[in-house]
């Protein structure tokens, strides 16, 4: 007996002292990952209402170096009156993966699609048809990229061979962002500018974007904002209601059970989980820039966004899964040399009584 009470003594020790080390382990591991995500160059601004928080782009050490995504102004964080309206939406990173995957329990970005927030992606690279495998082309935002075989996959990694001269302006609750890029031997070249400006006294936020063609060949795209709401980690539901300004006509079939049209809503069925997935290609639209107002609230958490653009629609598209609700509104692109092209992204964020 004395002898297995000495036993069970040590025993506790043992399992202590390696609890204590798991422990220290873990924070240890923790405070490093901390440590590292602060490493990646970034900027917070704020107008005493909203504070927004914004990674910034970098060739070396940014957070996003990928080349689906424009590199500026990728807001991970947005907060107002206690709710975080953006937050990352996939589990890890994979390289082998391409665009996205369910894997088990995780979702798994690849590297192209691993971003978070309002983001710009310009649907069209320049030059790529003209090119020839090893040749170069153009994704504005990213920089000069090297030609692959086969057809253009926005989802797949391209080396950045030049990522042009990017300028950022940082001002309290403001800032601006510069990309100059010329590539002589495509004829292409542009002065990319956005501006990201929280307005005074209120909670708004304004995007500001201009494209000026410097090349010698005309700029023609489309751009979208992929608008990745992870409002508060609510999983889209029927605690959220999504509606626009016109009546919805949708271009795919819908998933039984998941979602329903209701005039010009889209309406949640259940809450999304496990592998759920839910896109509703949305058409309807005028040609009138009115009809590009999105508003998103969810009832449960007491909170709202509504978003506006000042051109027309091109082309609308809601994607969601159980982490995140993404609306993309497309407007066309199509500058020529020596012109300029604007457009604009503006949010209003606000809170409402939240259900009980």
């Amino acid at each position: 007996m004395e002898r297995n009470y000495l036993t069970s003594d040590k025993n506790r020790f043992v399992m202590a002292a390696e609890k204590l080390v798991a422990v220290s382990l873990f924070f240890l591991c923790f405070a490093s990952a901390l440590s590292f995500a602060a490493e990646y160059p970034q900027a917070s601004i704020s107008n005493g209402q909203i504070t927004a928080k914004v990674y910034l782009p970098d060739a070396v050490n940014g957070y996003y170096r990928s080349t689906r995504f424009d590199w500026s102004g990728a807001l991970y964080s947005l907060e107002y009156k206690g709710h975080n309206y953006y937050g990352v939406w996939y589990d890890r990173v994979d390289p082998k993966v391409i665009n996205w995957v369910f894997d088990g329990n995780d979702i798994v970005s690849g590297p192209c699609s691993a971003l978070y927030g309002p983001v710009n992606e310009f649907q069209t690279p320049l030059g790529w048809d003209e090119s020839k495998p090893g040749g170069t082309f153009i994704k504005i935002g990213v920089g000069v990229l090297r030609r692959g075989d086969g057809d253009y996959n926005r989802y797949r990694p391209y080396d950045v061979l030049n990522p042009g001269k990017w300028t950022v302006k940082k001002h309290k609750d403001s800032i601006e962002f510069q990309q100059e890029l010329s590539d002589p031997g495509s004829g292409y070249g542009y002065l990319y500018r956005k501006v990201i400006r929280l307005e005074k006294g209120k909670p708004n936020m304004v995007i500001e974007h201009s494209l000026k063609n410097t090349g010698k060949k005309a700029i023609e795209s489309s751009v979208y904002n992929h608008n990745f709401v992870a409002l508060d980690k609510q999983p889209p539901g029927p605690d959220f209601t999504f509606r626009v300004p016109f009546q919805i006509k949708p271009m795919r079939p819908l998933n039984k059970g998941v979602v329903e049209l209701r005039g010009n809503e889209v309406v949640y069925q259940r809450p999304l989980a496990g592998k759920d997935e839910q896109a509703v290609l949305m058409q309807g639209f005028s040609d009138n820039a009115s009809d590009s107002e999105i508003v998103m609230e969810n009832k449960k958490v007491g909170a709202g966004i509504r978003i506006r653009g000042d051109r027309p629609l091109v082309r609308e598209l809601l994607w969601s899964i159980r982490t995140v609700l993404a609306v993309e509104p497309y407007v066309a692109i199509n500058v020529q040399p020596g012109a300029e092209f604007t457009w604009k992204d503006m949010f209003e964020y606000y809170t409402l009584p939240a259900s009980k």
